[in-house]
């Protein structure tokens, strides 16, 4: 009589087998080659260094006041164009050029990413176009937009976006190209539409390409806000630096340059965190 087959459990993880069920999770909770458990507020220490070396610097006299303002003073200077509504009002105009620049920057890089990621003939007529642009400074391109769009606000949300676009496109590009063939093939196995193939495994799989380039994105908008206020502008933080560097107010030229530090730190802080919440199927060094 011959022997019962043995039937083998079907390989599963520890955590799903039956047999544990009940049983203490002995898995080690500690990453022993891996940056460790993300520490609240940690991304604050850097910043708090840096103002610390400046606060000592300026009160041992070792930094002149007349080169770099010492913090006391731009906290004063700050509390003074608040009280007089100058700060706020400069600040709003500046964030309303940089949102818009990088609303169309995102939507534009998006698009071209994703018509040149999915496509033969869309990749040879835009990319090059778009690595030319790459190529081309924005520096360069601001006295042939004042040409064609004077000075006012067009020029200036034009320029912002012309620096966003590009990051956008190149990382999302990347991320659809990086996609696993191996998904394009299942997709194509289980009879997935062109929409569905684009909604399951298109978008998810260039998510992590976008967020990359939306950071770059992000700091890109800030830089090119920080050119065209100071050319030929009327309003904005990059204005109040440029009048100030006329009558040699340093206080408020390094007012200007924190106030663009800290929205360029908070908005990447944003993204980080829109990123970890879009992503937490992922499981990285990051956390």
């Amino acid at each position: 009589m011959s022997a019962a087959p043995v039937l083998e459990r079907p390989a599963v993880e520890p955590h799903q087998d039956p047999a544990f069920t009940g049983r203490p999770d002995v898995r080690p909770t500690g990453r022993r080659l891996g940056p460790g458990r993300r520490r609240r507020l940690a991304w604050l220490l850097g910043p708090s260094a840096l103002l610390a070396l400046w606060t000592v610097l300026s009160a041992t006299g070792l930094l002149d006041p007349r080169i770099l303002s010492e913090p006391w003073t731009v906290v004063a200077t700050a509390g003074e164009l608040l009280a007089d509504g100058r700060l706020q009002e400069n600040l709003a105009i500046s964030a309303q050029r940089a949102g818009l620049g990088l609303f169309f920057g995102i939507v534009v890089g998006a698009l071209l990413a994703l018509l040149s990621g999915l496509s033969r003939v869309g990749e040879a007529l835009i990319d090059g176009p778009v690595q030319i642009k790459r190529a081309i400074p924005g520096l360069a391109l601001i006295p042939l937009l004042i040409l064609w769009f004077g000075i006012d606000e067009t020029m200036k949300v034009l320029t912002i976006t012309l620096g966003v676009f590009v990051p956008i496109y190149l990382q999302t590009h990347a991320g659809l190209r990086g996609i696993d063939l191996r998904y394009v093939e299942l997709a194509q196995t289980v009879g997935l539409s062109r929409a569905a193939f684009i909604r399951k495994v298109v978008l998810p799989g260039a998510l992590p390409g976008f967020f990359l380039g939306l950071r770059f994105a992000v700091t890109g908008a800030w830089v090119s806000l920080v050119v065209v206020e100071q050319i030929n502008a009327t309003s904005g933080i990059g204005y109040m630096m440029e009048l100030a560097r006329t009558y040699g107010q340093t206080n408020i030229i390094v007012l200007g340059l924190a106030v663009y530090g800290i929205l360029g730190l908070l908005s990447d802080g944003a993204v980080r965190f829109f990123e970890r919440k879009a992503l937490s199927w992922q499981r990285t060094l990051a956390g």
